[in-house]
């Protein structure tokens, strides 16, 4: 198994799982063009493409889906509340509109999804562990905050990509308006880097082959705070925690 992305930030975010024949794309993002370049820099073309399985309804997350699933005929995944979240004449007309519980895993093709619920002002956001039956990678891109059930999901991966939005004196100290510090800070907002150590340090990361930093806000936060704070919590060196970029994304990690 392994995975890349495709771009991560609050312009567009897409990630690619694959698995034998099996080529899952969790969330887009981007529009039909953008996506068709960044899958060409990772040898990739949509054709390839088995399914879109999408975390909650926010356009950074979900702005090139309907788009890409018509055009190239792509089943997409997503939760009820997501769904009645986006019901519109975009989405209205999809053909393979499939629902999952953000409680029970389900398949598609070689790999398995076990979804969780996270808390992100959305109308029923989810995350994913995504598994070949062998390794498991883990994907935490947009919560508030950390909760038991996220530990006891993500804990044991193989491979994690995990947010860090914002450092925390950064956004203070910014140019956000009040409301949306608020909002980005709040328990519904986005992790921090300090909060993203701190879920990490309670995870078991024994047997963790990867371990990325995501979502990172262009203007409240670095990818040396990031990478700082997520090594300090597993005692790793800097070098080793990766960052998915906004523009040139992560290239392709293995697990084995």
């Amino acid at each position: 198994m392994r995975f890349a992305s495709l771009g991560s930030g609050s312009r567009g975010n897409a990630t690619l799982v694959e698995h034998r024949s099996t080529c899952l794309l969790i969330d887009c993002g981007f529009s039909v063009r953008e996506l068709t370049r960044r899958l060409a820099r990772l040898q990739r073309d949509a054709s390839q493409l088995s399914a879109i399985v999408v975390t909650h309804e926010h356009g950074d997350h979900i702005r090139g889906v309907a788009a890409c699933a018509r055009q190239f005929g792509l089943p997409v995944w997503m939760t009820p509340g997501t769904l009645c979240a986006v019901t519109d004449q975009a989405f209205g007309d999809l053909p393979d509109i499939r629902l999952f519980s953000c409680h029970e895993p389900f398949a598609v093709g070689d790999l398995e999804v076990q979804p969780f619920p996270v808390p992100h002002d959305a109308r029923e956001p989810s995350q994913f562990v995504v598994s070949d039956g062998n390794y498991r990678l883990g994907v935490l891109t947009d919560t508030g905050c950390a909760t038991r059930h996220i530990e006891a999901s993500l804990s044991g991966c193989h491979a994690l990509i995990l947010e860090c939005n914002h450092d925390r004196d950064m956004l203070a100290h910014g140019d956000y308006p009040d409301a949306l510090k608020q909002r980005v800070g709040g328990p519904l907002g986005h992790l921090d880097n300090e909060s993203a150590a701190a879920l990490l340090a309670r995870l078991d990361t024994s047997r963790l082959q990867h371990l990325v930093a995501a979502h990172l806000s262009e203007k409240n936060n670095t990818p040396y705070l990031a990478r700082s704070c997520l090594s300090a919590a597993v005692g790793c060196l800097d070098s080793w925690v990766q960052v998915a970029d906004q523009d040139d994304g992560l290239p392709w990690r293995d697990l084995r």
